[in-house]
């Protein structure tokens, strides 16, 4: 019996984690396997009901680590995993993405010989100044089986000097949840219930902190989003962080009517808004990646993007940081000019079926 423990901590963690746990299932005499949920994203909103609409299990350990600065989180949920790692003495750890909690665990996984596996590895943005950045790259490092979603991540791997018998090219896993649960998707009645049109719509999320902590430019980006809200009904599904800077800042009085805020939504009503969205508008990676499968336009306020197949094949255009430009994207695809989109090789929800049958022969289970 092999054990296996799958680390969770963020909102992207459950959507990668819970078609590797189905797949497992299917090892019951085989694998034990695990869930440690290290408390990154401690906000229900933000956790508890991805694990009720994903069908994960109660995690067996959930580490309560919550918010902290980089450094004192990545801490925090090394001290508190070693402990889970001396206990269960695993056979492998997995971690998916690029949060702190990917990094902590595989650094202490690293340190007492536990095999690593990396779900989306090879991803990079080439900006360093983003933290998720050297979470990817030093993850890619130690881990001993790196999982690979776009072609861009065989390359970048190769150019770093990975031994190619680590990495392995499987497909997007945030697909296999996509897919999985589109009959409840298209179940979901959140359109209805903020009187949004098909395709008449603006879906807008931003979080990341160089376009939410700054007085000066979350005030433009207000502004811009009241110049699109004059033109569609627009709906802001707000994160946490986000929230907190509008609440200091005292903004929430200054959107426009047509704007539509709310808190964090469940998978199933946020998938369904970017699917029936005439175009979504973010700053996020994984949004990036289910608005392409959708071929939903999507611009990205980013002056990088580690997803680039989304731009180079997918629906999504990738914009900086200049609003104006951001602007005069959105009017283009509003006024029916967007580009030809597909769905990136591999793409296809069987990508934890192939993980999975990699690590059964890896680890002989």
């Amino acid at each position: 019996m092999k054990k296996i423990i799958s680390i969770v901590g963020a909102r992207p963690n459950f959507m990668k984690i819970a078609p590797i746990h189905k797949e497992l299932q299917k090892y019951p005499d085989k694998v034990k396997h695990i869930i440690c949920h290290t408390g990154q994203h401690f906000d229900e909103k933000m956790s508890k009901v991805f694990f009720d609409e994903l069908e994960l299990p109660i995690p067996d350990y959930n580490l309560n680590i919550g918010s902290a600065s980089h450094a004192v989180q990545t801490a925090k949920i090394m001290v508190a995993f070693e402990e889970v790692l001396l206990k269960e003495k695993p056979d492998l750890i997995i971690v998916v993405g690029d949060v702190n909690s990917t990094l902590a665990c595989s650094l202490t996984a690293s340190k007492l010989q536990i095999k690593i596996a990396h779900i989306e590895s090879g991803l990079r943005s080439f900006d360093r100044s983003m933290p998720e950045e050297i979470n990817r790259i030093m993850t890619d490092v130690i881990s001993d089986f790196l999982f690979v979603s776009e072609d861009s991540g065989i390359k970048n791997l190769k150019d770093e000097g990975i031994e190619k018998s680590k990495f392995f090219f499987t497909g997007n896993i945030m697909i296999d949840s996509l897919q999985y649960y589109f009959p409840k998707i298209n179940q979901s009645n959140i359109g209805k219930n903020f009187n949004l049109n098909q395709k008449a719509y603006i879906l807008l999320t931003f979080h990341r902190p160089n376009n939410v902590d700054s007085k000066n430019y979350l005030t433009s980006l207000i502004n811009f989003i009241n110049s699109l809200a004059a033109k569609r009904k627009v709906i802001f599904p707000m994160h946490p962080r986000t929230q907190n800077k509008i609440k200091e800042y005292d903004f929430m009085k200054l959107f426009h009517p047509n704007a539509i805020i709310t808190d964090p939504l469940g998978y199933f009503d946020f998938i369904s808004l970017i699917k029936n969205a005439e175009l979504v508008i973010t700053d996020s990676g994984g949004i990036q990646e289910e608005s392409t499968y959708l071929k939903t336009p999507c611009i990205t306020v980013r002056d990088n993007t580690e997803r680039p197949s989304t731009v180079t094949v997918g629906s999504n255009y990738l914009a900086g940081r200049d609003l104006n430009n951001v602007l005069k994207i959105a009017d283009d695809i509003l006024d029916g000019k967007m580009k030809e989109a597909s769905v990136p090789e591999l793409w296809d929800g069987k990508t934890a079926e192939r993980i999975c049958s990699i690590l059964s022969k890896k680890l002989n289970f």
